[in-house]
């Protein structure tokens, strides 16, 4: 039986999928005006750059992206140039989410509209896009790449997350959650050291 190299970033992608789903629900709250919890989009931003982009992402972009290459995949026009490039598409949305959300903060007026462009951008981008990962990459990578290169990613996926604290996945899982039990959230999370 082949060594599974996917099985963990499809855990992942749950956990990414749950914030998306908070996301979605808060953004059409806040275009009416009912919903101005500005810090829940900031924990939002730093879920999604700690958690999505820098964790789970660069597992992605540094091993296993990598070892599809190595094992003859394309980098240019081909699955892996397709999920960088929305890779970074995703990070350009979150920005935007941020500016504004620093804007709205700052009581510029108006800036809800692009909160919300943005949320929901994010939103759309990478359900689409997790579900390509989940339903073609991922199972042509679980087909492609032989057993002599598993191990050895693996080992990579666990350097890339001794980068991280030692309860990296179980804060998340708790801002996720705590956003989760509440109606209308208003606690503060304290982002923890996340990233060598």
């Amino acid at each position: 039986m082949k060594t599974d190299i996917t099985h963990a970033l499809v855990d992942e992608h749950r956990l990414i999928l749950r914030m998306i789903a908070l996301l979605e629900h808060n953004a059409p709250l806040t275009l009416e005006g009912s919903y101005t919890n500005w810090q829940f989009y900031l924990d939002g931003v730093d879920f999604i750059r700690n958690y999505a982009d820098r964790f789970h992402h660069a597992k992605e972009e540094d091993v296993l992206f990598a070892a599809l290459v190595k094992n003859g995949m394309p980098r240019e026009n081909s699955p892996v140039a397709a999920m960088l490039m929305e890779h970074e598409q995703g990070r350009a949305f979150v920005r935007g989410m941020e500016t504004a959300v620093k804007e709205a903060m700052a009581d510029l007026p108006g800036r809800e509209g692009d909160i919300v462009q943005n949320v929901l951008a994010y939103a759309a981008l990478l359900r689409d896009h997790i579900a390509k990962e989940d339903d073609i990459l991922y199972p042509l990578a679980e087909r492609v790449i032989p057993e002599s290169m598993r191990s050895e990613i693996v080992r990579e996926y666990q350097r890339a997350e001794m980068h991280s604290c030692s309860d990296f996945t179980e804060y998340y899982q708790g801002v996720v959650e705590t956003y989760e039990k509440r109606d209308e959230p208003t606690i503060e999370v304290t982002p923890i050291n996340h990233i060598d």
